[in-house]
């Protein structure tokens, strides 16, 4: 009994040292611990860490290089984060860590990039260049996540909910009908312009023709001033040119007469239209006034009353001479004294 007691004492000791050793190398396993000193330890300042835990990894250039060790507030509300780095792993020339979500299920990662290659955003370069220190430690910042980017999308629909409401409140069924009549006169508009265009280019055409008739007038004026230029020539041995320029002066001065008469005429007929638009004016006035009924002849042309009683009045008349006739008498008595 001694012996097999001896025995299962032993098979128990050896079952919980092996379990033992199982679980601490398990442990051990899962820290990721370095017992050959390959990783160097690195510190982040940053002023928020986002959704980052212990553990998450942390990427150089797109590859695995190491892990997050441990996160620690520090003074004046900064945030400590220690990074395990493999050592062999060539850091960027300007290292900056840049936290975010790395999937859609909440998990995060810490990136090592060059400051040079950060993206246009004036909010991450600000956080960065606030977060950079003296010594070895990095500067840090979180970019936005998918939550936050969700959230500003939604900020974003409902701000075009709200243009989308206040224009369709804009143009209601009235802003529609109006602008349905302002597009039908523009269409009207376009046609009477497509009129105006289609009649001046026929003007243009008959302009082009009267031009094309005024060049060749020019042309054969120009013909027969070479031919009385000939003439000239051949008459300058006789006294013709001096009776040619005289009688010239002459029809010039009987020209400029009859233009200043055609010209007091033109000021004479200016005057009488004026005063014709002036009487018109007058008459158009007058007019107004008696078909509104104002003034007597107003009242004595648009009165019904008056032709009424005055058909009366010459009925009467008629009766009454009727009665002198037939009865003078009555009416005029002649006594002889």
């Amino acid at each position: 009994m001694t012996a097999e007691r001896r025995k299962n004492d032993f098979i128990v000791g050896l079952t919980v040292l092996v379990v033992s050793v199982v679980v601490i190398a398990a442990v051990l396993w899962l820290k990721q611990s370095d017992f050959r000193d390959t990783t160097r330890q690195m510190a982040v300042r940053t002023r928020d860490v986002g959704g980052l835990a212990l553990g998450n990894p942390v990427v150089v250039r797109g590859v695995r290089a190491g892990r997050i060790e441990s996160i620690a507030l520090g003074d004046s509300s900064w945030v400590v984060v220690t990074m395990g780095v493999d050592r062999d792993i060539l850091l960027p020339k300007d290292p900056v860590v840049l936290l975010f979500a790395s999937s859609l299920f909440g998990e995060w990662q810490a990136t090592i990039a060059d400051a040079a290659g950060l993206p246009a955003d004036a909010t991450l370069r600000a956080h960065i260049a606030e977060a950079r220190t003296k010594g070895d430690t990095l500067a840090g910042a979180v970019l936005p996540d998918i939550a936050q980017l969700t959230a500003v999308a939604g900020r974003i629909a409902g701000d075009v909910a709200n243009v989308s409401q206040r224009v369709q409140t804009a143009f209601d069924d009235r802003a529609a009908t109006e602008l349905r009549a302002s597009i039908r006169n523009f269409a009207q508009l376009s046609d009477e312009l497509a009129k105006t265009v289609k009649k001046q280019s026929a003007n243009l055409d008959k302009l082009s023709g009267n031009a094309d008739k005024g060049v060749e007038k020019i042309l054969n004026a120009a013909a027969s001033i070479d031919r009385i230029a000939a003439r000239v020539d051949s008459s300058t041995s006789k006294d013709e040119l001096r009776q040619i320029i005289t009688n010239t002066q002459n029809a010039a001065r009987e020209l400029l007469a009859a233009t200043t008469r055609l010209r007091s005429i033109s000021d004479s007929a200016s005057g009488t239209q004026s005063r014709l638009n002036n009487v018109i004016a007058q008459a158009d006035s007058v007019f107004a006034k008696v078909n509104s009924r104002r003034g007597t002849l107003g009242m004595l042309v648009n009165d019904s009353k008056l032709y009424t009683n005055t058909d009366s009045l010459i009925i009467e008349l008629r009766a009454l001479v009727a009665d002198v006739k037939k009865n003078p008498k009555k009416y005029v008595n002649v006594r002889v004294f």
